[in-house]
């Protein structure tokens, strides 16, 4: 939808801009936000946080990249501003910025899979670099915003296949296309940081910048391809036999609360405490929490239930005459925002996986996606307390 730009109304019920009845956290309240890929599935959280906490939301994104989507399930627009528009359109995604005239920026829209990144690669560099690039273009020209969270991935590093965990010093890097992106996106946000909101001119610009890396996020309400989640569900829902491609990846899996309670507090502390902030952050899980892909399944499998099944697919996976490469050892060392943050995960990885079947099996029954998610964000957040 390049080019053109669709808005839904903030609240169909602007009396009562808060319809759950939550208490509204004071930073957050009336805060205006600007969010891209709202209508991902990471977004579509973290949208759904921010209303709960009273935020004033501008979401700009695509449309929603599944079907069925947790943005239309969760009528994640309705109480917000849901502006559909690109991020190559530089110019439409400026003057949306302009008008909402947000506090906080946080930049989550991407081409986020690395099998899609083969058969895309211009696509996946125009979305990833550019966009990111576009994005913090329309932050230069717009003087309300005081702080900027770009959200990359735990693949923006140079992979070497060790069992220790990455830090936030060590040399980005990427095989394939999409991490390489992402690498990519690293270095612009690094570059504008030095060159357009330099620490040491924080007085004149009044900007601080930051950069935020997860782990494999998992959750209800993913229905993108290729996400080893989304797969089980689709494969046990339908008695069909679930095919694993890569069951010996191990993967820092946390559940998709987590590195967004790092990306709000991240932000609250860019707001109020400036450059301090403004650097490279990890949210992963601990470390007996990255396991491979065949744990996931063999526990999901036991908690669903009779009549599920799997399958190991030990052919090579090409697209065309490539070879798909894909890596089998990532950890993430989150040590930096414990320290300086106060953040640690909160859900042990089963934990986390149960969370996200409850979900899927909920929603499954006949409950309403948005209550789902609303009541889990309330647990996470009780949790988590006085962490968050």
């Amino acid at each position: 939808m390049e080019g053109l730009v669709a808005v839904a109304p903030k609240n169909s019920n602007p009396e009562n801009p808060n319809p759950e009845n939550l208490r509204p956290d004071q930073f957050w309240k009336s805060k205006r936000v600007f969010l891209t890929g709202h209508t991902g599935f990471k977004g579509s959280w973290l949208a759904l946080w921010l209303q709960h906490l009273g935020a004033d939301v501008t979401g700009y994104a695509l449309d929603p990249p599944t079907e069925p989507s947790l943005f239309h399930k969760a009528d994640v627009a309705a109480c917000m501003h849901s502006v559909i528009g690109n991020l190559r359109d530089a110019a439409i995604l400026t003057s949306v910025m302009q008008s909402a005239q947000p506090e906080i920026v946080f930049h989550l829209a991407a081409q986020p899979l690395v099998r899609h990144s083969y058969a895309d690669p211009v696509g996946t560099y125009e979305t990833n670099v550019l966009g990111t690039i576009h994005l913090l273009e329309a932050v230069r020209k717009t003087p309300s915003v005081r702080g900027v969270v770009v959200i990359t991935t735990d693949k923006c590093y140079e992979n070497k296949e060790w069992i220790w965990p990455y830090r936030e010093t060590d040399p980005l890097g990427g095989y394939d296309p999409y991490s390489s992106s992402k690498a990519c996106a690293e270095i612009v946000t690094g570059s504008w940081r030095d060159s357009f909101f330099n620490p040491a001119q924080y007085a004149e610009h009044k900007v601080a910048v930051a950069s935020a890396r997860a782990g494999n996020v998992i959750g209800g309400g993913d229905w993108a391809s290729d996400r080893l989640i989304a797969d089980i569900v689709r494969a046990f829902s339908s008695g069909k036999a679930l095919e694993i491609r890569n069951p010996a990846a191990t993967r820092p899996w946390q559940h998709v609360l987590e590195p967004l309670r790092g990306y709000l507090i991240l932000a609250e502390k860019l707001h109020t405490g400036g450059v301090r902030y403004a650097s490279a952050w990890n949210f992963g899980p601990h470390a007996t929490d990255a396991q491979p892909v065949e744990w996931i399944v063999r526990y999901l499998s036991a908690k669903w239930g009779s009549g599920t099944q799997w399958t190991l697919d030990a052919h090579e996976h090409v697209y065309g005459a490539q070879v798909l490469h894909e890596a089998q050892m990532l950890k993430l060392d989150w040590s930096k925002a414990h320290a300086a943050l106060g953040w640690q995960p909160v859900l042990a990885l089963p934990e986390a996986l149960d969370y996200t079947l409850d979900w899927y099996q909920r929603e499954s029954a006949g409950a309403r996606a948005r209550e789902l998610c609303l009541e889990q964000i309330v647990s996470y957040s009780e949790k988590a307390t006085p962490a968050f």
